[in-house]
């Protein structure tokens, strides 16, 4: 099931592309769940990365598409975005949220299912990969677990470390090593669990990362660890 919202001001071109999307289904017995939003506002306001598409009207009253799209990006950098406008003029600012592309109103479906096509082997792709959602700050964000290099235990909550960020959310880290340990993550501490995949090399005390962070490795955890990393390389 792929998950689409439509954000339309205008109940009838919100109706013309939940009619497309339905006619494109069929012909490729694919199944969508669309959920039509009349403004920005109703997308952000308990957004939690529940969408696989979004479909978004530029122009509309209270918060209009590119705006959303730009608060959307900063909880979710997969959502494929597609533009809905009347002018190229606002279409070309989305590259600034990578968004897929842009379609001119009235929408020709020739050109929806194009996007649609590059959308949908996007979304597979994303599939693929393993996703958590974590709470930061009193928002559900969604991680890919490929991004994440290890997980830090710090008193009652954990720091998880991607390459350029690092989100603080409640713990205890078992909870993620239950979740992550059959997705290529062993724990080399205590305090720290790390995917396997950004190991660049083990040292007597210490683990390297690719990214150059060092980790301390304890006695107790060395010898699983090794036999889970050759297993991961394996």
């Amino acid at each position: 099931m792929i998950k689409i919202g439509i954000v339309e001001d205008e109940q009838a071109a919100a109706n013309l592309l939940r009619n497309y999307i339905d006619r494109y289904g069929e012909k490729n017995k694919l199944e969508f769940s669309v959920t039509h939003m009349l403004d920005g506002l109703d997308l952000v306001e308990d957004y939690q990365g529940q969408y696989d598409i979004l479909l978004l009207d530029i122009q509309m009253k209270h918060l209009d598409g590119m705006s959303a799209a730009e608060k959307i990006r900063k909880q979710d950098s997969d959502v494929v975005i597609i533009f809905i406008t009347t002018t190229v003029q606002y279409a070309v600012q989305g590259y600034s949220v990578d968004a897929l592309g842009y379609v001119l109103k009235p929408v020709p479906y020739t050109a929806l299912e194009q996007l649609l096509d590059k959308a949908i082997q996007r979304v597979k792709a994303k599939q693929e990969h393993v996703y958590i959602r974590v709470s930061v700050d009193d928002q559900q964000i969604r991680l890919d677990c490929n991004q994440i290099e290890y997980i830090e235990s710090q008193r009652n909550n954990v720091l998880i470390h991607t390459g350029n960020q690092v989100y603080t959310t409640a713990g205890p880290l078992k909870k993620y090593e239950e979740l992550l340990g059959e997705h290529g993550f062993s724990k080399c501490h205590n305090a720290y669990l790390v995917n396997l995949g950004a190991v660049e090399a083990v040292k007597k005390e210490e683990v390297v990362l690719s990214s150059g962070d060092k980790l301390p490795i304890s006695r107790a955890r060395k010898k699983d660890f090794m036999a889970e990393l050759t297993a991961d390389i394996m």
